[in-house]
């Protein structure tokens, strides 16, 4: 925590991006449009919405994969934040360090960083890959203040639900069109409103 700039003395609020802090969604859409492809609201799911103009049948999966990795090499810088996050985080900054926690490739570390000073996001970022529970685990050791996860996608709550059990996790789901879509979990409070989820937080680490 220190190498990024956070204090072990506060609580740990732990953040995805997409989705989350960012209309992923609507920008990969548009991103896709551009390549020829349409993006369906279908599934809670990506590859399997991910269509050829007119086609009954989703894209391949090698097809969608190239798609993704090129959005995240050149794309993702140009995604709209969630309406309300950056205003929720700015309100829980002098009362906890705040990391943002992505599954991205490596190819997009430059563009997030970016996006975040962009819009006055906090600045500490990892890009992971795989369930987020051991990767929060180990950050929450390091803190000795009170922790909340925030993310969209239940088998990453889960996860660091069993690896880091004293921390809040809350699911958070910011695309209207997927809402309805989005399975939930009794384990996992689902706000999606990040006035209400701010708050949540707060009492959470407070």
């Amino acid at each position: 925590m220190e190498k990024l700039g956070l204090s072990p003395e506060r609580p740990l609020v732990i953040v995805d991006v997409d989705e989350v802090l960012g209309l992923f969604m609507a920008g990969f859409g548009a991103f896709v449009a551009e390549c020829g492809y349409e993006l369906r609201f279908e599934r809670f799911a990506l590859f399997q919405n991910l269509y050829r103009p007119g086609a009954r049948e989703p894209v391949d999966i090698a097809v969608g994969r190239e798609l993704f990795n090129d959005f995240f090499a050149i794309g993702c810088g140009e995604l709209e934040p969630a309406p309300g996050a950056v205003e929720a985080l700015r309100r829980l900054k002098p009362h906890a360090e705040i990391l943002i926690l992505s599954n991205a490739p490596a190819s997009a570390e430059r563009l997030r960083g970016d996006w975040l000073k962009k819009h006055g996001l906090p600045h500490a970022l990892i890009l992971s890959s795989g369930p987020k529970g051991p990767i929060t685990a180990a950050l929450t050791a390091q803190s000795r203040g009170k922790s909340a996860f925030v993310d969209d996608l239940l088998p990453n709550l889960d996860s660091v639900a069993e690896h880091s059990p004293r921390t809040a996790t809350f699911q958070h789901v910011a695309d209207p069109r997927l809402r309805p879509l989005a399975p939930r979990s009794d384990k996992h409070p689902r706000i999606d409103d990040w006035r209400d989820l701010g708050e949540a937080i707060a009492a959470a680490i407070s």
